[in-house]
């Protein structure tokens, strides 16, 4: 006889992820594998010669790049010879500033990293998130994409998307040679929808670093780095050839940052018996090394490794606070799914959403999950009500809002028809009103009809080969009648020479100001202090449509 309480439970959607017990010696261990290095650092002559109990001459590209660029060495002897729980409780405690921590943890090595944020509960990460995040006020990124790689579609989703309150947006696509035109609608449909957005398309690097010098993107964030130097090797790459590549970015003007997460190595085969937490921690040293100014991370699109093993939803929020520990931006993942559990999806996410990031997601997909092509995302456009109630449940601010279906509805069809106008004056294939039309209404692209996808490759080629840029976006939507939207684009290509928004954890508000790090800094020290929902922003947050008014009763 079998038990019909087990047989239910066995039926549950939690049941059917897959699990894994610990397995330290492939990488199979979320936190503190018995291969982990313990910590240490020794100083001579202002050079590094022994780190996490690793001799110089046993160094490998990694250590090399960390002793020499990552660790401030003025207070790492220091930093080091601290208690690590010592230093796990100043980071909850609210009478420590986020400065004072800093100064600790940037001069520590990655064992001790991996080895402070190892004595906090899931709750004292959070805590942890709140004070040491960059960026005063959290928001949100999300993917904007579709099977068909429409881009009539991408401009309308990207419009309805600024509407609901992201701050930055990412297409990428399934045919290669379609990325200029995703690339322009994702540009042309933000602005449309609200003017400060930031536009990437996630590509092979030469490419994005091309689209963005061309003036179709403003930022960037798929530069993958990895914390062991095989997997590193097996991409021909090196920390030197990525920071390389960074200043090609920042010198013409362009937000980026490196993207990491616990589980690459074992699914690369090379985790070394390293824990995932201790592999991130040097995937995060070799970032600030760089230079760069921020990092995406939070396991990203290997979350099903760490999510399978024990603790790994914790270790993913751990490797959060690590970014965060050193003072780099922190674009929080939350996006690839990775469970057929509701419950579980949710809960991956209340460490990031109940804390507030400078990105709580890198990804919420901004459409249904079968127009993503990033692989699916953990929240999608059907879940926007549940994502805006949750806000409203726990008075938090979680970078969206409610919105209004008439004002959806008007911005969507602004974009397309804008998209439409400037595809016209570019010599482009033509935008039916058909299709305008469906885009303004559509929920996905089966609602789309199809496009003459090698008229469009051809239009593309040539359109590249005639050397345009943002510039001529600029052009061409104000000649088709859409001068505020040219005026934005121009707003946002101007921004590229100014620079301010290469800070940690920059956004615009609709104005084109900046907020970051530097000039709208995390202060949280406790109860009332930090990031407080203003009462206008209360007031949007709470008053979703559904709700029954006192009027109405």
């Amino acid at each position: 006889m079998k038990s019909k309480r087990f047989e239910a439970l066995a039926a549950r959607p939690v049941n059917q992820d897959g699990y894994v017990q610990e397995w330290p010696e492939v990488g199979l261990i979320a936190m503190n594998s018995p291969f982990d290095p313990k910590p240490s650092i020794k100083i001579e002559n202002g050079r590094v010669v022994e780190m996490d109990g690793k001799a110089r001459a046993d160094f490998d590209m990694l250590d090399t790049f960390i002793a020499d660029h990552a660790i401030r060495l003025g207070n790492a002897e220091k930093a080091m010879a601290m208690d690590s729980l010592e230093i796990a409780r100043k980071i909850v405690d609210i009478n420590v500033s986020r400065d004072e921590i800093l100064d600790i943890t940037l001069s520590v090595t990655p064992a001790k990293l991996t080895e402070i944020v190892g004595k906090l509960t899931i709750v004292e990460i959070m805590m942890g998130m709140t004070k040491m995040r960059a960026r005063l006020m959290p928001a949100n990124q999300c993917h904007v994409t579709n099977v068909k790689d429409n881009p009539i579609q991408i401009a309308a989703d990207a419009a309805e998307a600024a509407v609901r309150g992201f701050a930055e947006m990412e297409t990428t696509v399934g045919i290669a040679r379609y990325a200029p035109f995703n690339a322009m609608a994702l540009f042309v449909g933000a602005q449309a929808g609200r003017p400060g957005i930031m536009t990437q398309c996630a590509l092979e690097e030469a490419t994005e670093l091309q689209l963005g010098m061309r003036g179709f993107t403003t930022y960037a964030e798929t530069i993958s780095v990895y914390g062991t130097e095989p997997v590193f090797m097996d991409g021909d790459d090196t920390p030197y050839s990525k920071a390389f590549l960074a200043s090609c970015y920042a010198s013409r003007g362009l937000k980026m940052r490196f993207t990491s997460g616990t589980g690459s190595e074992v699914q690369m085969g090379y985790a070394e018996g390293k824990s995932m937490l201790y592999l991130e921690a040097r995937c995060l040293a070799v970032t600030k090394g760089a230079g760069v100014q921020g990092t995406q991370n939070g396991s990203v699109s290997c979350v099903g490794v760490p999510a399978g093993v024990p603790g790994g939803i914790r270790a993913i929020a751990a490797e959060n606070l690590i970014a965060m520990l050193l003072d780099l931006e922190s674009t929080t993942s939350n996006d690839q799914t990775f469970t057929h559990s509701d419950l579980r999806r949710v809960a991956r996410s209340v460490p990031q959403l109940f804390s507030g990031t400078d990105y709580i997601c890198s990804g919420y997909s901004a459409t249904p999950n079968y127009d993503n092509m990033f692989a699916g995302s953990n929240w999608d456009a059907d879940d926007y009500d549940d994502w805006n109630i949750i806000q409203r449940d726990m008075r938090i601010d979680g970078g969206l809002q409610p919105v209004k279906e008439e004002d959806v509805i008007k911005a969507r069809n602004k974009a397309a028809r804008a998209l439409q106008g400037m595809f016209r004056e570019l010599g482009l294939p033509p935008i039916t009103d058909e299709e305008v039309e469906a885009a303004t209404y559509a929920r996905g692209s089966e609602d789309m009809p199809n496009r003459n996808v090698n008229e469009d490759l051809k239009a593309i080629e040539d359109m590249m080969a005639r050397k345009v840029t943002g510039v001529d976006f600029v052009k061409a939507l104000d000649k088709a009648g859409f001068p505020d939207v040219a005026q934005n684009i121009y707003n946002m290509l101007r921004q590229k020479v100014a620079g301010d928004y290469l800070h940690t954890a920059s956004i615009f508000d609709k104005d084109f100001h900046v907020y970051s790090g530097v000039n709208a800094p995390n202060d949280y020290h406790g109860p009332m202090t930090g990031y407080q929902l203003s009462e206008e922003r209360w007031e949007q947050i709470k008053n979703i449509p559904n709700a029954i008014r006192p009027e109405d009763i």
